[in-house]
């Protein structure tokens, strides 16, 4: 016997395993399509996100200096003291300084009005960078003499205006020098919500918006000849610009805020990848399974001449593996090539410009990924291969192969169970929503073989003995030795619950985005109106026949103090590496910014308490009680009984937390979160806001100029040109949800295919025996169809049953929001799932209706 064959008394040859492994796959291509197709869709998802992941914090990174257009920027809601504007004129090399704020626009020649972002600006802003125009040297000129503005391009297209038209801002007209294209840190949909129009710092005090309760933001910009001094600089000035109200960014912020604001996304897009991923397990498993036990005839044949049960189980592992690198390298293309699309379809939420490039870190952990998922999740089945006997080459259907007691078997499931755990960890951003998941895939997977088992033990009890031939038939099937019902019940349930669950959950995720716009909904809100303003506005809204649908006041303030401790005070100890200590410590994000607050004796329709008591009006014992939405007191770690101290612009008020708020953010009024009782901030300067409701859109162009012309300071939202901006948004929201959804769903109906094909060679060879005792081609398919038809609806009722509730659960608990599905999609994915069920089922026992029960006998064999 040659060194290269099996036999007893010889040491392994590679060589030729490898060329075993080789023959043996030129014969099996169709066999390992399935295999290949589970691992590959999974594969190109997670590459896809990953690499545009990495080539998004690659191009922050790079660009962050752009973004923030100079080495530090220190910005503030109010203007700050003679000491301080003296320290602030002293910094940097070079300075530029700009005060923004929302205002109407009054085109002179079109006599149409826009809300706007104005931004008044002196010095050579941007340092780094530039803001894009046509004429390009617009962006210069504006500043150079003359009441000049740059106007951005959707103005301009909207209106029907030009270069060298007219704007009024305020009580002065402004020449149109140029079209703004870009500005620093501008998006897509910022430009279209806000458009911005920039004019000469010098001509602000002119419009007559700057007088007091005006909502401006002062922002100075500063070139550093050395920006590694920036930090330092920081540091100094912190206890100074934090008691004067004032806040900093440099590039190193910008650069983390912005990847911090994507992280929600990418963790998105990666958890779409990874249930893509997850579905491909399972049908890697499934499909290992199918080849498995088809090629035992071939191994115990093997056995007979010699071969060893480790080498068997090498030849199929080296199959696996290189299979399992073929697919992971075809899905690492796939995804590279699907990464250009998405940058294309994100491009308006993205800051930055995306350059598309080969990820080499995301394509190896592509690659990887695929190869260990190849083998992990074939290694149950191939374990069996070592448990094949000689005696199964006579007797494949009554001689067993597996081992209940293999401890190999078990260290598989629990590296397995390890695998899901850590890879969900990376996609997680706590370990509890780890182990949440993990946690809730292994009780749908109990819960699945539980219900298999119930299923079998059912059906052969209960199943009554009058049924017709074809249904006992039918049913017998599920429970006959080498029946299927476990392994169909649990890849059908799991598939059908991945593929639910992601769609309930893209409509929670759109659900909470979306804004109640039904007829008695405000539609249009004004905001910016002075105390001696509201009756006149008031009247002037009455006279345009239109409803006062809200009107309340709105006081700036910010957080001074939290139970006795300032932002430096926590900053410092957060410095430290005590971990148990910040559990319980505030957020310093809680001292980032300025609030808008109101008072009120009275919740909203949109509020309601969701712990503590709510006050209304200042108790006897003269503490302020304050009400927290429930979710900003979440993320600034503050609760009941808290001590917070506000300074409203100056004044220093103590208060305590003495409730927690739900709001529903998606109705279109004012929401807050935070709320003063009445008592308190009466004498604080405020301005206030007013909702209507107009009918028609030339309704609304009358009223708004009748607005600006009286009230110049006033600004108007027309909320249909914000919901028509939405729509769009949503749409786009939505083609990214499918987009990702779709791969689960291809993998999904892979899994479908595989879990369905490994009963065939059974029912095959159980269809011969029938068509041989003379059933006929209707009684056989009519027997497989029962089968199959049961089985899927089972498995794929209880796989709804488990995304509903494990939806229900993500919205309460994830998302905080609520879950009500709607009848018809869940209608149609149990439809749809138990048909594709049948027909694959019914179509892989094609080849016992179309031949003759001796050729299908003869080429199974």
């Amino acid at each position: 016997m040659s060194e290269h064959q099996p036999g007893p008394g010889r040491t392994v040859d590679i060589r030729w395993l490898f060329k075993m492994a080789w023959r043996d796959s030129r014969h099996n291509k169709s066999r390992l399509f399935l295999f290949t197709s589970s691992i590959v869709l999974g594969i190109a998802a997670l590459v896809a996100v990953y690499s545009f992941r990495d080539n998004l914090q690659h191009d922050i990174d790079e660009q962050a200096k752009t973004l923030t257009g100079a080495d530090l920027v220190i910005e503030g809601r109010r203007a700050p003291d003679k000491k301080t504007a003296a320290l602030l004129q002293g910094l940097g090399n070079e300075r530029a300084a700009e005060r923004s704020f929302p205002s109407m626009v009054y085109f002179i020649k079109n006599q149409g009005s826009r809300l706007v972002q104005i931004k008044a600006l002196e010095g050579n802003y941007p340092f780094y960078g530039e803001i894009e125009s046509s004429p390009v040297s617009a962006a210069k000129t504006f500043r150079q003499g003359g009441r000049k503005a740059l106007v951005d391009k959707t103005l301009l297209l909207q209106f029907n205006a030009r270069t060298g038209d007219s704007i009024k801002v305020g009580e002065l007209s402004f020449r149109i020098e140029g079209i703004l294209n870009k500005a620093p840190g501008q998006t897509g949909i910022s430009s279209t919500v806000a458009p911005i129009v920039y004019i000469p710092l010098k001509y602000l005090q002119q419009t007559g918006l700057t007088e007091t309760g005006s909502r401006i933001q002062f922002k100075y910009y500063y070139r550093y000849n050395n920006p590694d001094a920036v930090e330092k600089v920081v540091k100094q000035l912190q206890p100074i610009l934090e008691k004067e109200g004032l806040d900093t960014e440099t590039v190193a912020s910008k650069k983390e805020d912005t990847g911090r604001s994507f992280k929600d996304l990418n963790r998105f897009l990666a958890l779409s990848g990874f249930v893509a991923l997850l579905l491909g397990c399972i049908g890697v498993g499934s499909a290992v399974h199918v080849y498995i036990k088809e090629k035992m005839a071939a191994v115990a044949t093997l056995r007979c001449l010699g071969l060893k049960p480790a080498e068997a189980f090498l030849i199929y592992l080296i199959q696996i593996k290189v299979i399992g690198l073929i697919a992971a390298l075809a899905g690492a293309l796939l995804g590279t090539l699907i990464q250009f699309l998405l940058p294309a379809v994100l491009k308006d939420f993205i800051p930055v410009e995306m350059t598309v490039q080969l990820s080499f870190p995301a394509i190896g952990q592509g690659i990887l990924l695929g190869v260990i998922i190849s083998v992990l999740f074939a290694l149950p089945s191939l374990l069996a291969v070592r448990h094949i006997s000689p005696l199964n080459a006579l007797r494949l259907s009554f001689e067993k192969t597996g081992n209940r007691r293999d401890l190999l078997n078990w260290a598989v499931y629990l590296f397995i169970l390890l695998f899901v755990m850590a890879f969900t960890r990376l996609q997680m951003s706590s370990w509890i929503q780890t182990i949440a998941f993990t946690a809730g895939i292994l009780i749908a997977f109990v819960l699945l073989f539980a219900l298999s088992k119930l299923l079998m033990w059912l059906v052969r009890k209960l199943l009554p003995p009058q049924t017709g031939y074809l249904w006992r038939q039918g049913f017998a099937n599920l429970y006959r030795p080498n029946n299927q019902t476990l392994m169909l019940t649990i890849s059908i349930g799991l598939s059908a619950a991945f593929i639910c669950t992601l769609f309930f959950v893209q409509g929670i995720l759109m659900n909470r985005v979306r804004l109640s716009s039904g007829e008695n909904q405000a539609n249009m809100v004004l905001f910016d109106i002075q105390n001696d303003q509201q009756e006149a506005l008031v009247q002037l809204v009455k006279s345009h026949q239109l409803p006062v649908m809200n009107q309340v006041p709105i006081v700036t303030v910010r957080i001074a103090e939290i139970n006795g401790k300032t932002a430096s005070v926590l900053a410092a100890a957060d410095s430290t590496d005590n971990p148990d200590s910040k559990k319980q410590e505030p957020s310093q994000r809680a001292f980032k910014g300025e609030l808008r607050v109101t008072f009120q004796d009275t919740l909203t329709a949109a509020e309601k308490i969701a712990a503590g008591k709510w006050s209304g009006t200042v108790q006897k014992d003269n503490v302020v009680y304050v009400s927290l939405e429930e979710n900003y007191a979440r993320r600034i770690h503050v609760g009941i009984g808290d001590k917070i101290l506000f300074n409203v612009q100056g004044m220093l008020i103590p208060t305590v937390v003495g409730s927690l708020r739900e709001v529903n953010w998606s109705r279109m009024q004012t929401n807050f979160r935070v709320v003063f009782p009445k008592g308190v901030l009466e004498d604080a300067p405020q301005f206030h806001v007013l909702m209507t409701r107009v009918p028609s859109g030339n309704t609304s162009a009358a009223f708004q100029n009748a607005v600006l012309r009286q009230f110049p300071n006033v600004s108007v939202i027309d909320l249909g040109l914000v919901l028509q901006v939405l729509d769009e948004l949503l749409g786009k929201i939505g083609f990214v949800i499918r987009f990702m959804a779709l791969f689960s769903m291809a993998t999904g109906w892979i899994v479908l295919l595989s879990a369905v094909l490994t009963s065939k060679g059974q029912r095959l060879r159980e269809s011969v025996l029938l068509r041989t005792l003379g059933a006929s081609r209707k009684q056989i398919l009519s027997i497989t169809a029962i089968e199959y038809l049961f089985l899927g609806t089972v498995a794929t009722g209880a796989g709804m049953i488990l995304a509903l509730a494990g939806s229900w659960a993500l919205a309460k608990f994830s998302f905080a929001t609520s879950f009500t599905p709607s009848i018809w999609p869940v209608a149609a994915f149990f439809t749809g799932i138990t048909l594709m069920v049948v027909i694959t089922g019914v179509w892989s026992s094609r080849k016992v209706l179309n031949q003759s029960p001796l050729e299908v006998l003869r080429k199974e064999n």
